[in-house]
């Protein structure tokens, strides 16, 4: 049998044909000749051909599989990767340095050194811990959430496990763990104003992460609110979708998504986040994630709860819908306050101060 990457070419937009089973035809007879690089010759009587179909339906299963579960270093070109793709190197961003981004450095729960940074604002009115997307890190999402800070809003962004400074490899059961100890660090290790609110933003997958964390943290009643933002309401559902929107993958979405984990999907967990105030916001352009993932979530979610459609095109729109971001700066100021809470030395995730930039440092 031939070798994966001799049977598919990648086209525009990122079509993938088998090459190498295409049989080579002459301008001057009816009769088909041998594929290249085989010994497939179709007779008459379609015997042959049948084979040759059936050949082809089993080495695109054995390619989707591959294009399901191989590393990009694999492939001679990058596979569909539907979860994550961290970006290790930070870009020099003037825009951030001017509001002095605090290195923060501190362990989950497994081991691995995750870093952030923290941005204080003037005023102070809340704090709220951003879980970002799939992509990149947090040095190129940042810029998206200044605004939060012009109005008086510190911000605690974090990189997963693989992302940026952050050690490890990303895994959708990983980032949980960071989402959890990202948590605890800003309740008990980052200096707040007296008196704030505790926000948690979530975009895109990052809005899956933080509904499983909120759900979960025996934290949770010191949270005020829960905002995501374009997230997809299944793992495997999003990824059943992905793998439908490809000709040769729509044969086997059922069963390649039914080999995603779904333990974490935030359709399952987003009632367990109640009493927490919960906004979903959605665009109703949105290509990455549809829409229908945003009204599921809402649907599953319990009071108090809030559904926002933005008609901005693209994924990921609170920043750039003007009218979201007032409704959410409105909906912030409507949230009492919390106390700042002593750290509790039980914590495993609590950090010292001598420790929280230098993680070389014990």
């Amino acid at each position: 049998m031939l070798p994966v990457s001799d049977l598919w070419v990648r086209l525009s937009a990122g079509d993938l044909i088998p090459t190498k089973l295409q049989p080579e035809t002459s301008h001057h007879s009816c009769v088909p000749g041998p594929a290249r690089g085989g010994n497939i010759i179709l007779a008459a009587d379609g015997h042959d051909e049948i084979e040759h179909n059936r050949e082809r339906i089993v080495l695109s299963f054995l390619f989707a599989l591959c294009l399901f579960f191989v590393g990009c270093t694999h492939l001679p070109f990058r596979p569909i990767n539907f979860f994550f793709s961290p970006i290790k190197e930070f870009v020099n961003n003037p825009q951030v340095q001017q509001y002095a981004p605090q290195d923060v450095y501190f362990k989950s729960p497994d081991g691995l050194t995750l870093h952030g940074w923290y941005l204080r604002a003037k005023e102070e009115k809340g704090t709220i811990l951003i879980c970002h997307g799939y992509a990149k890190n947090i040095s190129m999402h940042m810029n998206d959430d200044l605004w939060l800070i012009a109005a008086g809003y510190n911000l605690f962004m974090f990189d997963y496990r693989g992302y940026g400074k952050s050690q490890g490899t990303s895994s959708i059961g990983g980032v949980q763990l960071d989402a959890e100890a990202a948590l605890e660090t800003l309740l008990f290790a980052l200096p707040r104003a007296k008196q704030d609110s505790i926000l948690v933003f979530g975009k895109s997958i990052g809005g899956a992460i933080a509904v499983y964390a909120i759900a979960n943290s025996p934290y949770k009643d010191r949270v005020k609110a829960l905002i995501v933002d374009s997230t997809f309401s299944s793992y495997r559902k999003f990824a059943q979708e992905m793998i439908a929107g490809s000709v040769i993958g729509w044969p086997f979405q059922y069963p390649l998504s039914l080999l995603v984990n779904d333990d974490y999907s935030p359709v399952k967990w987003i009632k367990a986040v109640s009493p927490v105030s919960v906004v979903i916001i959605h665009g109703n352009q949105d290509e990455s994630a549809p829409i229908h993932h945003g009204r599921i979530l809402y649907g599953a979610a319990l009071p108090p709860k809030k559904f926002w459609e933005s008609s901005i095109p693209g994924h990921v729109v609170a920043h750039v819908d003007e009218e979201i971001k007032e409704k959410l700066l409105a909906f912030f100021e409507s949230l009492p306050a919390s106390p700042i809470l002593d750290p509790e030395p039980e914590s495993a995730n609590t950090l010292c101060p001598e420790t929280m930039h230098n993680p070389e440092k014990k």
